[in-house]
């Protein structure tokens, strides 16, 4: 199962979930109203009353009406409110659990040691570096994703999982976590908090009742029907309210178990490290305390852990995460004719280094990649031990300098400034005017030094930079995030006109920080054929032809062959004169609300059409990349100097 597969499942996955939802509301308000029914026609009559049949015991539109919008209203108010509150994404379930942020550019040892790992993985997998959450009052070794897709994704880790962990075992944890953030896990998990949320309340204020009645009884006469009516009906709604809980339960746990051993298998797949891995559920298991968490939200959070964080679970059938041992035994079995025995063995060692010409990651000598388009769209969310060994490279051969910048808020501003500089020296005169009259003392001061640095940088090496700086603008201000944008708009205007790169650098930055800083509901995919968003599709790949070339033969017969990649002889080539960013910024927008089989036939096309003469320039690879990160579908990043494969 690939990338696209695994967002389409969850996508079924959160369909059915609605499902069960409705059929559980549905049960909760039948149970609730035979209840109510039957209460009031004990309390209704004397003692010389004759029997009502059942029948009409249980026929009561009115009350049926009344209790139909009660119990509506109060488990989907349950439900809409604990989703509003984490309607920030992985922020607020992190800060639920009591996490702490980790600043970027902290210089604590056990803090730096994670940071590097997601940083790590980050650029391999072609995603922002998320931040990062240390939970310092958590002893087990734990750790968690959480987010509604991967612009907004984070990582929690407990204070154990860092200081108990070996290197390897962390990054066989995160590289876990990552995978919950590429296969759509996270959105999911959130959701499921929200529906047992609203389930709950049913229980909660059936509990209330029957303390609020008990205590009450204590002054009434011993012949008050009515108080004791009103603690049974608190009683029933508490017991229905949590046989409820229990069958959510049950989902939850079924359809996170599945996931933990896809997650597993994919983090092997991204490490070829089985024994990290391996290594982290043994010490877990080593351990008095093991992985439990002590937050008063884990059972609500449980689904999102690494590892099982409550102590027990009714014989397993509540138990969110698959057996310690069984996880172990199938890591192993994972590898099975590829790596003998390397749960025992060290960590294979990464690809030697390239040849500078071959493999230049800072240099500025390489100047496109031969791909296929099968290749790039198999990469999509699922990156392999080359883009982690790429990854390592690059960010050891960064000048400690940009090292430095990109992990301090006022240096991250000026780096990213600094990519959109122009070569031109009036134009870059102009744009360096415009910094120092608005930019804060402390950015100024940071682009004068990174400057000379970021001159020397390959071209390749910008997105990745960029990437890393991502994370860090995340701890600006409201008010410094505002001026940020403002001036990053005015540089990238100062010419007049708008190249591929800046079109890309704007476009990826802040399309990740935006949500971040107003967030937004997240809409439901609306186009789940091919032919529902082809009207958009043909405005895009006309301007990946026509950039792709100066002749007009050449770009019709780019357009041709990824239209026949399509499968589709409708599309139509739009004149040059209609090709520019606003139309692909356009079409992007309608084609982030497809479906992820949709999506996938799209990047295909796009790649195609680039490749149609078999070479992808830099400036273009940037481009496809952007495409598919704008649609939430992360490439890693193009190998310099190799095939994509």
């Amino acid at each position: 199962m690939d990338f696209f597969d695994h967002q389409e499942q969850a996508r079924k996955r959160t369909s059915l979930l609605i499902v069960y939802y409705v059929v559980a509301v549905v049960l909760i308000f039948l149970s609730i109203y035979t209840v109510i029914a039957v209460l009031f026609t004990t309390m209704g009559g004397g003692e010389e009353q004759e029997a009502i049949p059942l029948s009409e015991t249980l026929w009561n539109p009115e009350l049926m009406l009344f209790v139909g919008l009660g119990t509506l209203l109060v488990v989907c108010g349950g439900t809409f409110y604990k989703v509003a509150q984490l309607s920030e994404g992985g922020k607020a379930v992190a800060r639920m659990l009591g996490g702490r942020l980790i600043p970027r550019n902290s210089t604590r040892a056990d803090e730096r040691k994670v940071l590097n790992v997601v940083e790590e993985m980050a650029i391999a997998s072609g995603t922002p570096v998320p931040p990062v959450y240390m939970m310092d009052h958590e002893e087990g070794i734990n750790a968690f994703a959480a987010g509604f897709k991967p612009s907004d994704a984070v990582i929690g880790v407990t204070k154990g999982c860092v200081a108990q962990l070996s290197r390897d075992e962390l990054q066989g944890v995160i590289a876990h976590e990552f995978s919950h953030v590429l296969n759509g896990d996270m959105r999911l998990n959130i959701r499921l908090i929200g529906v047992l949320n609203g389930i709950l309340i049913i229980a909660l204020i059936g509990y209330g009742i029957m303390r609020g009645s008990a205590g009450a009884r204590v002054s009434r006469s011993s012949r008050d029907k009515g108080g004791g009516a009103i603690v049974l009906a608190g009683l029933a709604l508490m017991v229905i309210g949590y046989v409820g809980v229990f069958f959510g339960k049950l989902i939850k746990s079924a359809v996170s178990r599945q996931r933990e051993f896809l997650a597993d298998a994919s983090a092997v797949q991204f490490t070829r490290n089985p024994a990290g891995l391996a290594g982290a559920l043994n010490r877990i298991g080593a351990l008095a305390r093991g992985s439990r968490m002590e937050s008063p939200h884990a059972e609500e959070a449980s689904h999102f852990f690494f590892a099982n964080g409550l102590s027990s679970s009714l014989m397993g059938l509540m138990a969110t995460h698959p057996p310690l041992n069984e996880r172990i035994r199938r890591i192993d079995a994972s590898v099975v004719g590829t790596a003998p025995k390397a749960r025992h063995q060290p960590a294979p060692p990464p690809p030697p280094p390239a040849d500078e010409d071959d493999f230049s990651v800072l240099g500025a000598a390489v100047s496109g990649f031969a791909v296929q388009a099968d290749e790039v769209v198999a990469q999509v969310g699922t990156p392999r031990l080359e883009h982690l060994a790429y990854a390592t490279q690059l960010l050891a051969g960064l000048p400690s300098l940009l090292t430095e910048a990109v992990r301090d808020p006022a240096g991250a501003r000026a780096v990213i400034y600094s990519l959109l500089l122009d070569p031109d020296e009036t134009i870059r005169a102009a744009q360096l005017n415009v910094l120092k009259s608005q930019a804060e003392a402390a950015v100024w001061d940071w682009v004068a030094r990174v400057i000379p640095a970021l001159d020397g940088l390959g071209h390749e090496g910008r997105l990745p930079l960029a990437d890393m700086c991502v994370s860090t603008l995340k701890e600006l201000t409201e008010s410094d995030y505002r001026v940020f944008r403002d001036l990053l708009s005015a540089l990238v205007a100062a010419d007049e006109q708008v190249d591929l790169f800046e079109f890309t650098l704007q476009r990826m930055v802040l399309r990740h920080l935006e949500p971040f800083f107003t967030p937004r509901r997240t809409k439901a995919p609306r186009y789940h054929k091919l032919a529902d968003v082809l009207a958009h599709v043909g405005p895009l790949l006309s301007c990946l032809a026509y950039w792709g070339t100066e002749d007009v033969a050449d770009a019709q017969a780019a357009f041709s062959g990824a239209s026949a990649r399509l499968g589709q002889g409708v599309l139509t080539l739009i004149p040059v004169e209609g090709c520019g960013l606003q139309t692909v910024d356009d079409a992007l927008s309608k084609l982030t609300q497809a479906t992820a089989p949709v999506q996938r036939q799209v990047i295909d096309a796009c790649t195609t059409c680039v490749g149609h003469d078999g070479w992808v320039t830099v400036e273009e690879a940037d481009l496809l990349r952007a495409i598919a990160d704008a649609l939430d579908c992360p490439i890693p990043p193009f190998l310099p100097g190799k095939v994509a494969a």
